[in-house]
Parts: structure tokens; C-alpha cells; sequence
């Protein structure tokens, strides 16, 4: 009977595959110049590419980011009662199908193509996450407009996304936290990391590092939890939480800010044992799959952020794309769990993992 099981998840599982290698077929003859729209999105292809979807600097920091997750085994065990596979996640009040969520992206007609710009691409990704049960981050920019219309999006899903702001000046901030406060969304986020981004710098409205003095004020403004994006280190997420965080991403924003810094694999275990509980704990970087979620949840995440396939995936079938995508996930995620003799997210730990 488990053979015949397998049996069938592995030709479903190929049937997906098929179908988002289709996607993204479709999706590279329209992206752009910059983005390969690979098969695998380990950030080889793009490297350096900024413009584009690429690294900052020597370009190897989402490459360490994607081969950092490679590098974690996972430990087979089928002698566990076989009971229903639950994925489902909470944070802050909702339930969500998967631990996943869609990362934040902006000026895509300026690293992608002019297929989309960045209001029309967040009307599809609010609109496909929250059919497909999780949610978006939405992207932020120097046009106030893109603020406007991601809140409102955001609005007409019942809340069911996450308006991201940039580390602006106070005023700016609290411009687009008024905006973020009526969509009733269920968490604001700052990527307080976009300090580094080089279209960032010398900008009108300016850009910049927080004091948690600073950050206190700013999620003091809003009405609802606040995720702050950008922790890499047991002393930043301390930070965040010391300024009212209570949510955290740990992040290295792909290697678009900063060269040299560590794979986010490797620095998630240390903030995990450290703040397990405190905060809800998300992790991005270089995740790819429903296996690469698990390995994630294991080394102590609550839920993963993914960004850059979702871009191609849109660009590829819109809303479709999306939906096709998270279903990948989500089976790949229970299959993992179930060959692992896990049947809900609260049991997944560092027992099921070799590092």
C-alpha cells in the first residue's frame, strides 16, 4: 500500500514538475534581459546582475544562500503512526494552508521586464497568494502610488497580505503605515536591510539605518504586528524585539545588500535557539522547495519567505503560475513530512535533520 502511495505522489509530483518547467518557459521568453527564468533558481545565472534579480558585489551570496539548504540531509523514518499530514500555520490570528509565504518585490519592470509594472504584479500576487492560501509580502518604492494600490489589494483580500516599507525617513513611514493601517492587513513589515540597496542611496524620500530608538516609533505607529526583515545575527533580532518587533525575518535581502555575509541557513539555528517563542521566526534565501521549507521548520523557523520564483512564475501564467507553484509546495512539504514520520509542524525539530 505506502508503494502504491508513492507510486502515485511521485507521477503527481512529476506532472507538476512538467508544468512549472512549462511556466517557466513561457515566463524567459518575456522577462527580460537579466532573469534566465533556470529551472533551478540558484542564482548562478544572474549573479551580479543588479539591474536584475542578482547579488551585490562578487554576486555569491544567493548562491550560498540556495547550496547552504542543499547541504542539510533529511532523516527518513516510516515506523510513525500514519496519521493525516497537517500543514497548516498561524501567525497573528490567521491560518494559512503552508508555513509560506511570497516575499516582497518591487521595480520589476526595472530588473524584470515591462510586461509588469510594480502595481500591476502586486495585484496578482495579493490576489493568487490569498486564493491559494498563503499570503504576499507586498514591495514598496520610490512612487508613493505603489504603496496606494499594494494597501488596496491588500484591502480587497480581507487583509490577507503584508505591505512592506522601505527604511524611509519618520514622516515617509508614517505616511505608509497610515496607508497599511486602513488595508487591515494582519502585520506591517519593514525591510529595514534596504538601507544597503545602491537605487536606494542619495534618494528623495531618503533611506537608511534605524536606531531602535527610531524603530520603537515607527511600529509604535502601527496598529498591527510588526515584522522586521533583515536579521542576521542573535544582536539584530535582540534589537527588533527590544523596539516591539514581533515578528522577524532572517535575511540577507539575497545578497543585494551586502557581499560577503553568511548564508541564511547558517545564521537561523543560532537566532532560533535564542528567540524560539519570543517572536515569530521566518527565514528567505535561496528556499526552493516544499524539502527546503521542512529544512527550515527543523532548524527552528516558524515559516519561510520565498520571492524570486514566484516572479517567474508570474511572469510565466499570472495568477496561475502562482497557484501552480504553492501546490508544488505544499505537496512536496507533506511528502517530506510524511517520509519523516511528522504529521504537523509543531513536531518537525533538528531530529529530522542531518546538518
Amino acid at each position: 500500500m505506502i508503494s502504491d502511495f508513492l507510486e502515485i505522489e511521485a507521477k503527481e509530483l512529476i506532472i507538476k514538475d512538467i508544468n512549472k518547467n512549462e511556466i517557466r518557459e513561457k515566463s524567459r521568453s518575456v522577462i527580460g534581459p537579466y532573469c534566465k527564468s533556470c529551472m533551478m533558481c540558484n542564482g548562478k545565472a544572474c549573479s551580479n546582475k543588479i539591474p536584475g534579480p542578482g547579488s551585490k558585489g562578487t554576486g555569491t551570496v544567493a548562491i550560498k544562500n540556495y547550496e547552504a539548504w542543499q547541504k542539510i540531509e533529511v532523516k527518513m523514518d516510516t515506523l510513525a503512526e500514519n496519521k493525516e499530514i497537517d500543514t497548516t500555520f498561524e501567525m497573528f490570528g490567521k491560518t494559512f494552508k503552508y508555513p509560506v509565504f511570497a516575499g516582497p518585490v518591487g521595480a520589476v519592470s526595472q530588473h524584470y521586464s515591462d510586461l509588469y509594472n510594480d502595481n500591476s504584479f502586486n495585484e496578482v500576487y495579493v490576489n493568487a497568494c490569498a486564493k491559494s492560501g498563503i499570503a504576499a509580502f507586498t514591495g514598496d518604492g520610490l512612487n508613493e502610488e505603489i504603496m496606494v494600490h499594494a494597501t488596496h489589494y491588500i484591502k480587497e483580500n480581507n487583509g490577507i497580505g503584508v505591505p512592506t516599507i522601505k527604511p524611509w525617513d519618520k514622516e515617509t513611514c508614517f505616511k505608509k503605515l497610515e496607508l497599511a493601517n486602513e488595508s487591515n492587513a494582519f502585520a506591517i513589515a519593514m525591510d529595514i536591510d534596504a538601507a544597503g540597496l545602491p537605487f536606494l542611496q542619495g534618494r528623495i524620500p531618503p533611506a537608511g539605518r534605524k536606531s531602535v530608538d527610531e524603530l520603537k516609533k515607527i511600529i509604535n505607529y502601527a496598529k498591527v504586528p510588526f515584522i522586521v526583515k533583515g536579521i542576521m545575527s542573535v544582536e539584530g533580532a535582540q534589537k527588533a524585539i527590544n523596539a516591539g518587533a514581533q515578528g522577524i525575518v532572517v535575511s540577507n535581502h539575497g545578497g543585494r545588500v551586502l557581499d560577503g555575509t553568511p548564508a541564511t541557513a547558517c545564521v537561523l539555528e543560532e537566532i532560533a535557539d535564542q528567540f524560539k517563542g519570543q517572536v515569530k521566526i521566518i527565514v528567505d534565501g535561496g528556499i526552493r522547495s516544499g524539502l527546503d521549507v521542512f529544512k527550515a521548520l527543523a532548524l527552528g523557523a516558524d515559516a519561510v519567505i520565498i520571492a524570486r520564483p514566484f516572479v517567474n512564475m508570474i511572469y510565466g501564467n499570472g495568477e496561475q503560475g502562482v497557484e501552480a507553484y504553492v501546490q508544488q509546495l505544499g505537496q512536496e512539504l507533506e511528502n517530506t513530512m510524511m517520509m519523516t514520520g511528522v504529521s504537523s509542524l509543531k513536531e518537525v525539530s533538528k531530529k529530522n535533520i542531518y546538518k
